[in-house]
């Protein structure tokens, strides 16, 4: 059984949760412990904490999460229903590859069942793992990585926090079709991986123009299944982080806001908190990160691709070229743009796919602009 990789809360969580009030996040969630595992049928969210940190170039080696665990549950939820579990703990194995493996089976398990899992890291390098926990689920896999760096790293070198990516991109079989960076700092890229993500028709968005104008990451995160946080991302004087000081980042406000946005989205069914130092400063911006997670998981709409298209305007626009075809919810006034099916042609994509947008590429449409977004996904459909 997947679940036996599974290690019970530690009695320390056990005794801080016995103190909370019945208000607080602590006293509503069902919890691993030696006596008993909850009913995985009954949970809509699931909390697991991953102690493996070999692949982080700090010489941090045990991860610690008992002071996130008591940051996050000493909080008062919203209105909330769903049912949250904390799972308790993937240890470490003997080697990097066997912690790999059992988060993949554990990740893998748990979204078969329409559950989210909330992984608290460990190093980055983990995403990795729960890439290939949709290998058996045969889907085609949107990453979005919210960090300073690509993440870029040899061919030949090790699996780490900060070559992760590279792993991802060339490993069989190959699943990825888009990956999307939120806040990447350009002095920490060499300008070969700047353009390497053109080449590849991935996104990337600066941290200065989604500090700007932070919603125009939403429909990114709408088309996500898997959604990469790395705490570097966050300036340290907000996250707490003197260990890897970092003057330049997202601040609290706005990391908890794509947090929101990843959670609002119905389509991301994985959610991972990556690279922080064990430090009890750094407990209170993840314990909030979740928090925001999981209150935009409770404004989800179940809109496309779960619904049917009779509740959508269709807004349809002639350019010179092509005739691009727009859906606008009725619901929430969202955008969606139609990439579509090419008969004859080598599609990763099965059918007609709508892709999400905002109401901002629609208006330039309108301009005869072709959206970015919509070509690169034509790009990467046909090749």
């Amino acid at each position: 059984m997947e679940f036996d990789f599974l290690a019970p809360v530690d009695t320390e969580i056990l005794d801080f949760i016995s103190g909370l009030s019945s208000q607080q996040l602590g006293s509503k969630i069902v919890l691993h412990t030696e006596k008993q595992f909850p009913d995985v049928n009954k949970i809509k969210i699931a909390l697991i904490g991953v102690l493996e940190n070999r692949g982080s170039n700090i010489s941090i080696s045990e991860v610690n999460l008992i002071a996130a665990r008591k940051e996050l549950y000493g909080l008062y939820p919203g209105n909330w229903d769903a049912s949250i579990a904390d799972l308790g703990d993937i240890l470490a194995g003997n080697t990097v590859e066997d912690t790999y493996f059992a988060l993949r089976k554990v990740a893998s398990a748990l979204i078969k069942k329409k559950i989210i899992p909330i992984i608290i890291g460990g190093s980055q390098d983990l995403t990795y793992a729960l890439y290939r926990a949709y290998d058996d689920l045969e889907q085609m896999v949107n990453l979005v990585a919210i960090d300073s760096k690509f993440d870029f790293g040899k061919e030949s070198e090790e699996v780490s926090a900060t070559s992760y990516l590279t792993k991802i991109i060339i490993d069989e079989p190959n699943n990825l079709f888009n990956y999307c960076n939120i806040g990447y700092q350009t002095y920490y890229n060499s300008q070969e991986e700047i353009d390497l993500i053109e080449k590849l028709f991935f996104d990337g968005y600066r941290l200065g123009e989604v500090s700007n104008n932070i919603s125009i990451s939403e429909p990114v995160f709408r088309d996500a299944d898997l959604v990469s946080l790395d705490l570097n991302s966050v300036k340290s004087a907000d996250s707490g982080n003197f260990v890897s000081f970092s003057p330049n980042g997202f601040n609290g406000k706005e990391i908890c806001s794509l947090s929101r946005y990843a959670g609002i989205s119905d389509k991301v069914s994985l959610f991972g908190i990556f690279n922080h130092n064990n430090s009890v400063q750094e407990s209170a911006i993840i314990a909030q990160i979740i928090w925001y997670f999981i209150e935009g998981f409770h404004y989800r709409s179940n809109e496309y691709p779960f619904g049917s298209r009779e509740n959508y305007l269709k807004y349809i626009v002639p350019l010179e070229e092509e005739e691009l075809v727009f859906y606008k919810s009725n619901k929430t006034d969202r955008w969606w743009i139609e990439i579509p099916f090419i008969s004859n042609g080598n599609n990763k994509l099965k059918r007609n796919t709508l892709l999400p947008c905002s109401y901002e590429e629609y208006l330039a449409a309108c301009n005869q602009e072709l959206p970015e977004r919509w070509w690169k996904a034509q790009r990467k459909n046909i090749i």
